[in-house]
Protein backbone atom coordinates (compact mmCIF):
# COMPACT_ATOMS: atom_id res chain seq x y z
CA UNK A 1 0.00 0.00 0.00
CA UNK A 2 2.85 2.38 0.82
CA UNK A 3 4.48 1.69 -2.55
CA UNK A 4 1.20 2.43 -4.37
CA UNK A 5 0.92 5.76 -2.58
CA UNK A 6 4.56 6.63 -3.35
CA UNK A 7 4.15 5.74 -7.04
CA UNK A 8 0.93 7.77 -7.28
CA UNK A 9 2.56 10.80 -5.67
CA UNK A 10 5.57 10.39 -7.98
CA UNK A 11 3.31 10.29 -11.08
CA UNK A 12 1.40 13.42 -9.97
CA UNK A 13 4.65 15.24 -9.19
CA UNK A 14 6.04 14.27 -12.60
CA UNK A 15 2.96 15.59 -14.40
CA UNK A 16 3.09 18.86 -12.47
CA UNK A 17 6.80 19.34 -13.06
CA UNK A 18 6.49 18.61 -16.80
CA UNK A 19 3.57 21.04 -17.19
CA UNK A 20 5.50 23.74 -15.34
CA UNK A 21 8.54 23.11 -17.50
CA UNK A 22 6.54 23.32 -20.73
CA UNK A 23 4.87 26.52 -19.61
CA UNK A 24 8.26 28.03 -18.92
CA UNK A 25 10.23 26.72 -21.88
CA UNK A 26 7.62 25.43 -24.29
CA UNK A 27 6.28 28.80 -25.45
CA UNK A 28 8.33 30.79 -27.92
CA UNK A 29 9.23 34.34 -27.01
CA UNK A 30 7.55 36.63 -29.61
CA UNK A 31 10.23 39.29 -29.10
CA UNK A 32 13.04 36.81 -29.84
CA UNK A 33 12.86 36.80 -33.64
CA UNK A 34 16.39 35.62 -34.35
CA UNK A 35 16.17 32.34 -32.34
CA UNK A 36 14.30 29.57 -34.22
CA UNK A 37 11.65 27.64 -32.22
CA UNK A 38 12.73 24.38 -30.62
CA UNK A 39 11.05 20.99 -30.96
CA UNK A 40 9.37 21.48 -27.58
CA UNK A 41 7.94 24.80 -28.71
CA UNK A 42 6.66 23.30 -31.99
CA UNK A 43 5.17 20.16 -30.41
CA UNK A 44 4.26 20.85 -26.75
CA UNK A 45 1.69 18.03 -26.49
CA UNK A 46 4.03 15.39 -27.93
CA UNK A 47 6.83 16.68 -25.71
CA UNK A 48 4.58 16.32 -22.66
CA UNK A 49 3.84 12.65 -23.38
CA UNK A 50 7.49 11.87 -24.23
CA UNK A 51 8.73 13.38 -20.98
CA UNK A 52 5.96 11.65 -19.04
CA UNK A 53 6.92 8.33 -20.65
CA UNK A 54 10.55 8.82 -19.62
CA UNK A 55 9.61 9.53 -16.01
CA UNK A 56 7.16 6.63 -15.73
CA UNK A 57 9.59 4.18 -17.33
CA UNK A 58 11.41 4.31 -14.01
CA UNK A 59 8.25 3.05 -12.30
CA UNK A 60 7.91 0.27 -14.89
CA UNK A 61 11.53 -0.76 -14.29
CA UNK A 62 10.88 -0.78 -10.56
CA UNK A 63 7.88 -3.09 -11.06
CA UNK A 64 9.84 -5.48 -13.30
CA UNK A 65 12.72 -5.84 -10.86
CA UNK A 66 10.76 -7.20 -7.90
CA UNK A 67 13.50 -8.88 -5.91
CA UNK A 68 15.92 -6.18 -4.88
CA UNK A 69 18.77 -6.73 -2.47
CA UNK A 70 20.15 -3.93 -0.37
CA UNK A 71 23.73 -5.20 -0.62
CA UNK A 72 23.61 -5.07 -4.44
CA UNK A 73 22.09 -1.59 -4.55
CA UNK A 74 24.50 -0.34 -1.90
CA UNK A 75 27.50 -1.88 -3.68
CA UNK A 76 26.60 -0.13 -6.97
CA UNK A 77 25.92 3.16 -5.20
CA UNK A 78 29.13 3.07 -3.19
CA UNK A 79 31.13 1.77 -6.16
CA UNK A 80 30.10 4.74 -8.30
CA UNK A 81 31.00 7.21 -5.55
CA UNK A 82 34.37 5.64 -4.86
CA UNK A 83 35.08 5.21 -8.58
CA UNK A 84 34.38 8.85 -9.43
CA UNK A 85 36.50 10.00 -6.46
CA UNK A 86 39.41 7.77 -7.47
CA UNK A 87 39.12 8.92 -11.08
CA UNK A 88 39.22 12.58 -9.97
CA UNK A 89 42.31 11.97 -7.82
CA UNK A 90 43.92 10.03 -10.68
CA UNK A 91 43.34 12.91 -13.08
CA UNK A 92 44.70 15.41 -10.57
CA UNK A 93 47.86 13.33 -10.29
CA UNK A 94 48.20 13.25 -14.10
CA UNK A 95 47.69 16.99 -14.56
CA UNK A 96 51.44 17.80 -14.52
CA UNK A 97 52.09 15.13 -17.15
CA UNK A 98 48.98 15.71 -19.29
CA UNK A 99 47.82 19.33 -18.92
CA UNK A 100 44.44 20.58 -20.09
CA UNK A 101 45.96 21.86 -23.32
CA UNK A 102 47.30 18.41 -24.17
CA UNK A 103 45.50 16.87 -27.18
CA UNK A 104 44.90 13.57 -25.30
CA UNK A 105 43.61 15.21 -22.11
CA UNK A 106 39.91 14.75 -22.92
CA UNK A 107 40.53 11.16 -23.99
CA UNK A 108 42.27 10.35 -20.68
CA UNK A 109 39.42 11.99 -18.71
CA UNK A 110 36.81 9.95 -20.57
CA UNK A 111 38.67 6.66 -20.07
CA UNK A 112 39.30 7.34 -16.39
CA UNK A 113 35.64 8.22 -15.73
CA UNK A 114 34.53 5.01 -17.46
CA UNK A 115 37.10 2.43 -16.38
CA UNK A 116 37.70 3.30 -12.70
CA UNK A 117 33.99 3.44 -11.65
CA UNK A 118 33.36 0.18 -13.50
CA UNK A 119 36.23 -1.55 -11.68
CA UNK A 120 35.00 -0.22 -8.33
CA UNK A 121 31.43 -1.43 -8.86
CA UNK A 122 32.62 -4.81 -10.17
CA UNK A 123 34.96 -5.32 -7.21
CA UNK A 124 32.30 -4.47 -4.65
CA UNK A 125 29.68 -6.70 -6.29
CA UNK A 126 32.07 -9.65 -6.31
CA UNK A 127 32.98 -9.17 -2.65
CA UNK A 128 29.55 -8.28 -1.25
CA UNK A 129 29.55 -11.49 0.81
CA UNK A 130 32.72 -10.40 2.59
CA UNK A 131 31.68 -6.81 3.19
CA UNK A 132 28.37 -5.39 4.25
CA UNK A 133 27.25 -2.12 2.70
CA UNK A 134 24.48 -0.39 4.56
CA UNK A 135 22.94 2.98 3.86
CA UNK A 136 23.63 5.53 5.29
CA UNK A 137 26.80 4.07 6.79
CA UNK A 138 29.30 1.45 5.68
CA UNK A 139 30.27 -1.49 7.84
CA UNK A 140 33.56 -2.86 6.47
CA UNK A 141 33.77 -5.71 8.99
CA UNK A 142 30.71 -7.85 8.40
CA UNK A 143 29.02 -8.52 11.70
CA UNK A 144 28.55 -12.26 11.59
CA UNK A 145 27.38 -14.24 14.55
CA UNK A 146 29.80 -16.55 16.24
CA UNK A 147 30.57 -19.76 14.41
CA UNK A 148 29.86 -20.91 10.89
CA UNK A 149 26.32 -20.61 9.46
CA UNK A 150 24.06 -23.65 9.58
CA UNK A 151 21.81 -24.98 6.83
CA UNK A 152 18.41 -26.14 8.13
CA UNK A 153 16.68 -29.12 6.54
CA UNK A 154 12.99 -29.99 6.52
CA UNK A 155 13.22 -32.70 9.20
CA UNK A 156 14.62 -30.25 11.76
CA UNK A 157 11.81 -27.77 11.04
CA UNK A 158 9.12 -30.44 11.35
CA UNK A 159 10.79 -31.81 14.47
CA UNK A 160 10.35 -28.41 16.13
CA UNK A 161 13.03 -28.78 18.80
CA UNK A 162 15.37 -26.45 16.90
CA UNK A 163 13.24 -23.49 18.00
CA UNK A 164 13.66 -24.53 21.65
CA UNK A 165 17.42 -24.93 21.17
CA UNK A 166 17.66 -21.45 19.62
CA UNK A 167 15.64 -19.92 22.47
CA UNK A 168 18.21 -21.21 24.97
CA UNK A 169 20.87 -19.03 23.30
CA UNK A 170 23.43 -21.82 22.85
CA UNK A 171 22.87 -21.88 19.06
CA UNK A 172 23.51 -18.35 17.85
CA UNK A 173 24.89 -19.02 14.36
CA UNK A 174 23.15 -17.75 11.27
CA UNK A 175 20.52 -20.24 10.07
CA UNK A 176 20.11 -20.71 6.31
CA UNK A 177 16.82 -22.09 4.96
CA UNK A 178 17.16 -23.02 1.24
CA UNK A 179 14.18 -22.41 -1.02
CA UNK A 180 13.88 -26.12 -1.91
CA UNK A 181 13.56 -26.99 1.80
CA UNK A 182 10.76 -24.44 2.15
CA UNK A 183 9.03 -25.91 -0.91
CA UNK A 184 9.35 -29.40 0.55
CA UNK A 185 7.73 -28.33 3.83
CA UNK A 186 4.96 -26.54 1.90
CA UNK A 187 4.27 -29.69 -0.13
CA UNK A 188 3.96 -31.68 3.11
CA UNK A 189 1.63 -29.05 4.56
CA UNK A 190 -0.56 -29.31 1.44
CA UNK A 191 -0.67 -33.11 1.57
CA UNK A 192 -4.00 -34.91 1.50
CA UNK A 193 -2.88 -37.09 4.41
CA UNK A 194 -3.92 -35.48 7.70
CA UNK A 195 -0.85 -36.65 9.62
CA UNK A 196 1.57 -35.31 6.98
CA UNK A 197 -0.41 -32.10 6.71
CA UNK A 198 -0.15 -31.55 10.46
CA UNK A 199 3.61 -32.12 10.41
CA UNK A 200 4.07 -29.73 7.48
CA UNK A 201 2.11 -26.98 9.17
CA UNK A 202 4.13 -27.54 12.31
CA UNK A 203 7.30 -26.98 10.25
CA UNK A 204 5.97 -23.70 8.85
CA UNK A 205 5.02 -22.54 12.35
CA UNK A 206 8.51 -23.38 13.63
CA UNK A 207 10.08 -21.43 10.76
CA UNK A 208 7.88 -18.43 11.57
CA UNK A 209 8.92 -18.70 15.22
CA UNK A 210 12.60 -18.74 14.23
CA UNK A 211 12.14 -15.64 12.08
CA UNK A 212 10.64 -13.80 15.06
CA UNK A 213 13.38 -14.95 17.42
CA UNK A 214 15.96 -12.40 18.58
CA UNK A 215 18.53 -15.08 19.38
CA UNK A 216 19.47 -15.96 15.82
CA UNK A 217 19.44 -14.69 12.24
CA UNK A 218 17.40 -16.46 9.54
CA UNK A 219 18.40 -16.19 5.88
CA UNK A 220 16.23 -17.52 3.06
CA UNK A 221 18.68 -18.85 0.47
CA UNK A 222 17.67 -18.88 -3.19
CA UNK A 223 19.19 -21.62 -5.34
CA UNK A 224 19.17 -22.45 -9.03
CA UNK A 225 16.77 -25.30 -9.75
CA UNK A 226 18.35 -25.89 -13.18
CA UNK A 227 21.76 -26.70 -11.65
CA UNK A 228 20.32 -29.41 -9.36
CA UNK A 229 17.55 -30.88 -11.49
CA UNK A 230 17.12 -34.54 -10.62
CA UNK A 231 19.50 -34.32 -7.63
CA UNK A 232 18.11 -35.61 -4.30
CA UNK A 233 17.38 -33.04 -1.62
CA UNK A 234 20.04 -34.47 0.71
CA UNK A 235 22.74 -34.02 -1.93
CA UNK A 236 21.55 -30.46 -2.62
CA UNK A 237 21.81 -29.68 1.09
CA UNK A 238 25.35 -31.04 1.27
CA UNK A 239 26.37 -29.16 -1.89
CA UNK A 240 24.93 -25.90 -0.55
CA UNK A 241 26.65 -26.38 2.80
CA UNK A 242 29.98 -26.84 1.02
CA UNK A 243 29.38 -23.76 -1.15
CA UNK A 244 28.62 -21.40 1.72
CA UNK A 245 31.02 -23.18 4.11
CA UNK A 246 28.27 -24.02 6.57
CA UNK A 247 27.16 -26.92 8.70
CA UNK A 248 23.81 -28.73 8.62
CA UNK A 249 21.12 -28.99 11.30
CA UNK A 250 19.00 -32.10 10.92
CA UNK A 251 17.23 -34.94 12.68
CA UNK A 252 17.49 -37.23 9.65
CA UNK A 253 19.80 -40.17 10.37
CA UNK A 254 20.64 -40.80 6.69
CA UNK A 255 21.46 -37.15 5.97
CA UNK A 256 23.64 -37.14 9.07
CA UNK A 257 25.72 -40.01 7.71
CA UNK A 258 25.88 -38.67 4.13
CA UNK A 259 27.03 -35.23 5.22
CA UNK A 260 29.57 -36.61 7.70
CA UNK A 261 31.15 -38.82 5.03
CA UNK A 262 31.57 -35.79 2.76
CA UNK A 263 33.24 -33.73 5.48
CA UNK A 264 30.30 -31.43 6.34
CA UNK A 265 29.76 -30.59 10.00
CA UNK A 266 26.38 -31.84 11.20
CA UNK A 267 24.35 -31.01 14.30
CA UNK A 268 21.91 -33.86 14.87
CA UNK A 269 19.01 -32.76 17.05
CA UNK A 270 18.58 -36.34 18.22
CA UNK A 271 22.17 -36.41 19.48
CA UNK A 272 21.54 -33.09 21.25
CA UNK A 273 18.42 -34.51 22.89
CA UNK A 274 20.30 -37.69 23.77
CA UNK A 275 22.87 -35.62 25.68
CA UNK A 276 20.13 -33.90 27.70
CA UNK A 277 17.35 -35.08 29.96
CA UNK A 278 14.62 -36.96 28.08
CA UNK A 279 11.33 -35.21 27.56
CA UNK A 280 9.42 -38.07 29.17
CA UNK A 281 10.54 -40.15 32.12
CA UNK A 282 9.16 -43.51 33.27
CA UNK A 283 5.93 -43.15 35.18
CA UNK A 284 4.67 -40.08 33.33
CA UNK A 285 1.32 -40.18 31.57
CA UNK A 286 0.67 -38.91 28.08
CA UNK A 287 -2.22 -39.02 25.65
CA UNK A 288 -1.75 -40.51 22.21
CA UNK A 289 -4.03 -41.74 19.45
CA UNK A 290 -3.32 -45.36 18.50
CA UNK A 291 -3.02 -45.53 14.70
CA UNK A 292 -1.89 -49.06 13.90
CA UNK A 293 -0.76 -52.39 15.36
CA UNK A 294 2.83 -52.90 16.44
CA UNK A 295 5.25 -55.67 15.49
CA UNK A 296 4.62 -57.70 18.63
CA UNK A 297 1.19 -59.15 19.47
CA UNK A 298 -1.01 -56.74 21.42
CA UNK A 299 1.09 -53.66 20.68
CA UNK A 300 -0.37 -50.43 19.38
CA UNK A 301 1.60 -47.63 17.75
CA UNK A 302 0.86 -43.90 17.82
CA UNK A 303 2.79 -40.69 17.17
CA UNK A 304 3.19 -37.41 19.01
CA UNK A 305 2.89 -34.07 17.21
CA UNK A 306 6.66 -33.95 16.58
CA UNK A 307 6.65 -37.41 14.97
CA UNK A 308 7.94 -39.35 18.01
CA UNK A 309 6.80 -42.98 17.87
CA UNK A 310 4.94 -44.29 20.92
CA UNK A 311 4.77 -48.10 21.27
CA UNK A 312 2.04 -49.09 23.73
CA UNK A 313 1.50 -52.55 25.12
CA UNK A 314 -2.02 -53.98 25.26
CA UNK A 315 -3.34 -51.32 22.88
CA UNK A 316 -3.99 -53.26 19.67
CA UNK A 317 -7.73 -53.22 20.41
CA UNK A 318 -7.78 -49.42 20.74
CA UNK A 319 -6.80 -48.48 17.17
CA UNK A 320 -8.32 -45.14 16.23
CA UNK A 321 -8.97 -44.14 19.85
CA UNK A 322 -7.26 -41.64 22.16
CA UNK A 323 -5.45 -43.61 24.86
CA UNK A 324 -3.69 -42.63 28.07
CA UNK A 325 -0.25 -44.23 28.16
CA UNK A 326 2.06 -44.68 31.14
CA UNK A 327 5.67 -44.34 30.02
CA UNK A 328 7.84 -47.32 30.90
CA UNK A 329 11.04 -46.44 29.00
CA UNK A 330 12.46 -44.02 26.44
CA UNK A 331 14.88 -45.08 23.71
CA UNK A 332 16.96 -42.19 22.33
CA UNK A 333 19.46 -42.67 19.51
CA UNK A 334 20.79 -40.84 16.46
CA UNK A 335 17.98 -42.40 14.43
CA UNK A 336 15.33 -40.75 16.59
CA UNK A 337 13.36 -41.24 19.78
CA UNK A 338 10.92 -43.99 20.71
CA UNK A 339 8.68 -44.09 23.76
CA UNK A 340 7.50 -47.40 25.20
CA UNK A 341 4.54 -47.58 27.54
CA UNK A 342 1.44 -49.42 28.59
CA UNK A 343 -2.21 -48.45 28.75
CA UNK A 344 -3.54 -47.03 31.97
CA UNK A 345 -5.84 -49.85 32.99
CA UNK A 346 -6.49 -48.59 36.54
CA UNK A 347 -10.25 -48.62 37.07
CA UNK A 348 -11.83 -45.33 38.02
CA UNK A 349 -15.18 -44.27 39.55
CA UNK A 350 -17.79 -46.83 40.72
CA UNK A 351 -15.83 -49.73 39.27
CA UNK A 352 -12.86 -48.89 41.46
CA UNK A 353 -15.09 -48.66 44.57
CA UNK A 354 -16.67 -52.07 43.94
CA UNK A 355 -13.29 -53.73 43.51
CA UNK A 356 -12.09 -52.29 46.77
Amino acid sequence: MQLIIIRTVYACASIGAIVAYLQLHGVADPEDIDTPPTIIENHPVASFFVLLLITQSVTALDLLIRRKRIEVVSAIYLGLLVGVLLAFLFLQALTPLIPVSHPFHNCVVMLAMLVIPYLSVSLLLQTKDDFRFLIPYVEFARELRRGHPLVVDSSSLIDGRIADVVDTGILDSQLIVPDFVLHEVQDIADSADKSRRTRGRRGLEVLHKLQDSTHTEIKMQETSAADHRGVPVDQRLVALAKTVQAGIVTSDFNLNKVASVQGVHVINLNDVANALKPRFIPGERLGVKVLKEGESPGQGVGYLDDGTMVVCEQASQRIGKQTEVIVTSVLQSSAGRMIFGKTNSTPQGPEADSNS
